[in-house]
């Protein structure tokens, strides 16, 4: 009779932990709980897009303060004129010429200017091979559309160029840094003397 108690009570707890269990299962399905950090999922922030009475035009997104530069940006002090790129020319590469910056540049140029100008720098990339665009000058035998020949192009004038970009080439700025940009100039400068 005893046994019959104890398995009489493990039976009727188990017929209550049960029922509790279905029941609790049963409750709102929209409810997430608890929420742990509850400001990751709500932000407090308002979205760039987002109305905002802060701001007497009621924009989020406001335009930067004169003179302010973003963090981490570093300013090309040559503008985007002619006059500009010509200054360029006094623009001297700061990066040390070693193997690393070389093979990193290279990866780079592939990667960001290999579809036009071709892995071997003589204008015959991927994009130029399905006949819509035309083909850019060599580095090391063509002649620039601002005058001169391609393979007399100083640093800076290169620098300029992937900073701002001529004529169907846009900026390449946002990117590559401007530590990757000066590796990509190390690089096409090979690429001007034939050597890849």
């Amino acid at each position: 009779m005893l046994a019959m108690n104890k398995t009489g009570i493990l039976s009727l707890a188990l017929i209550a932990f049960s029922t509790v269990a279905i029941l609790s299962s049963c409750k709102d399905k929209r409810s997430t709980g608890l929420e742990f950090a509850p400001n990751m999922y709500e932000p407090i922030a308002y979205n760039p897009d987002q109305k905002n009475p802060n701001f007497a035009d009621g924009k989020t997104a406001q335009t930067p303060p004169a003179g302010t530069v973003p963090v981490g940006y570093t300013r090309f002090e040559y503008p985007n004129t002619m006059d500009g790129f010509h200054a360029s020319k006094a623009a001297v590469n700061p990066l040390e010429a070693n193997e690393k910056n070389l093979a990193h540049g290279k990866q780079m140029y592939v990667a960001m200017c290999g579809p036009c100008h071709g892995v071997d720098g003589t204008g015959n990339g991927h994009i130029v091979e399905l006949g819509k665009f035309p083909a850019p000058p060599s580095y090391a035998t063509g002649n620039s559309s601002r005058g001169g020949l391609m393979k007399d192009l100083t640093d800076g004038q290169i620098y300029h160029t992937i900073e701002y970009g001529l004529n169907l080439m846009g900026s390449y700025a946002s990117q590559l840094s401007p530590e990757e940009r000066w590796q990509v100039v190390m690089y096409v400068k090979q690429l001007q003397n034939g050597q890849h």
